[in-house]
C-alpha cells in the first residue's frame, strides 16, 4: 500500500520503542576505532562506545552512509509507489545529507531529503512527529511546512567538559569565539543552522548550573514549549538532576533522558551534554 514513509539517521537519537512505534527506517553511520569499523546501530550501545573510546590509541573516526545503502533502501521503500521522506542531521556535521541526496537522484522511488541543520534529539523531534503525521495518511507536501516550523522553532545547547575532542575532530573551527588552546573549558554552546555559538564558559560546574538557570528562566516564561529533550554522553548524575527540575516546570511533558548516539559522543566527550526544547513560539 502506497504511503510516506520516513527515513533518518543514526544520530537521531530516540528511544527505540518510539522508531517501531512509528515505523522509522534508520540509515547508520559508522565509527572506527583503532582500526576496526562499528556500525552505529543498537549492537553498539551509547555506553559500550564511551568505555571503548576511553581506551581507544586515537580519536575515534566517524563515516557516513555509502550511497548503496540509501539507493537500496530507498528502492524497497518506494517499490509499493510509496513517497520517500529523508530527514537528516545538519550537513556541517556529516555529509551523510548530501549522500542522501545522491542517492535520491539515482532512486527510482520518489525521495525528499531534508537537511534539518541539527541533530541528537532535536533531530528525532521533527523526525518522530513526520512518523506521526505518516501514519496519519498526511503527504509529505502536508508534512513538510509543519517540519519546517517545527526545525525553526527549536533549540539545541550542548555543554562540553573539555574541547579535545572537538579540537582533534576539527569541529573547534566552527565554535566561534574559542580558545582551542584551552581544553579544559567548559563550555556551553548553542547548535544553530548547523553552527557553534558559545553562550557560557568557565572551569567549574557552576559554569553549567549558572546556565541552567538562565535556561530554566528562558523554558518558564514560553508556555508554548511542546518537547523537551536531554542527551548525555558518559555519566548522566547531573543530567538526572537537570531533568528533575525541568519535570517539575513542565509535568505534563515526557522528557526523554537519553545516552546520545556514538556519532555525536566521538565529538563531544566525556560528559558532555545537550538540552533541546521545542516551542510553538520561539522567543
Amino acid at each position: 500500500m502506497a504511503k510516506l514513509k520516513i527515513v533518518t539517521d543514526s544520530s537521531a537519537t530516540m528511544k527505540s520503542s518510539l522508531r517501531d512505534q512509528y515505523d522509522i527506517h534508520i540509515i547508520p553511520l559508522s565509527v572506527m576505532i583503532d582500526g576496526t569499523v562499528y556500525t552505529d546501530d543498537e549492537s553498539l550501545t551509547g555506553e559500550r562506545f564511551m568505555e571503548m573510546m576511553a581506551k581507544a590509541k586515537k580519536l575515534p573516526k566517524t563515516s557516513q552512509p555509502p550511497i548503496g545503502e540509501f539507493v537500496n533502501l530507498y528502492d524497497e521503500l518506494g517499490a509499493d509507489g510509496s513517497e520517500i521522506l529523508s530527514i537528516h542531521m545538519s550537513d556541517t556535521l556529516s555529509g551523510t545529507v548530501d549522500a542522501a541526496r545522491q542517492a535520491s537522484n539515482i532512486t527510482k522511488s520518489k525521495v525528499t531529503v531534508i537537511d534539518t541543520k541539527t541533530t541528537d534529539q532535536s533531530l528525532a523531534f521533527a523526525v518522530i512527529r513526520a512518523a506521526q503525521l505518516a501514519q496519519e495518511g498526511k503527504t509529505s507536501e502536508e508534512v513538510l511546512p509543519e517540519i519546517q516550523q517545527m526545525l525553526q522553532n527549536t533549540k539545541l545547547y550542548i555543554g562540553v567538559s573539555t574541547l579535545e575532542n572537538l579540537v582533534k575532530g576539527g569541529r573547534i573551527s566552527r565554535a566561534k569565539g574559542l580558545l582551542s588552546s584551552i581544553l579544559s573549558m567548559r563550555v556551553i554552546m548553542e547548535f544553530k543552522n548547523g553552527d557553534l555559538f558559545p553562550i557560557i564558559k568557565g572551569r567549574g560546574t557552576k559554569t553549567f548550573n549558572k546556565w541552567f538557570e538562565r535556561l530554566k528562566s528562558e523554558l518558564k516564561n514560553n508556555s508554548t514549549v511542546k518537547k523537551i529533550g536531554i542527551s548525555y554522553a558518559g555519566g548522566k548524575e547531573q543530567c538526572e538532576k537537570y531533568k528533575n527540575e525541568l519535570q517539575e516546570l513542565f509535568p505534563q511533558l515526557e522528557i526523554y533522558l537519553l545516552h546520545t548516539t556514538p556519532i555525536i559522543a566521538t565529538h563531544t566527550g566525556k560528559d558532555a551534554f545537550a538540552i533541546m526544547y521545542y516551542a510553538e513560539q520561539a522567543q
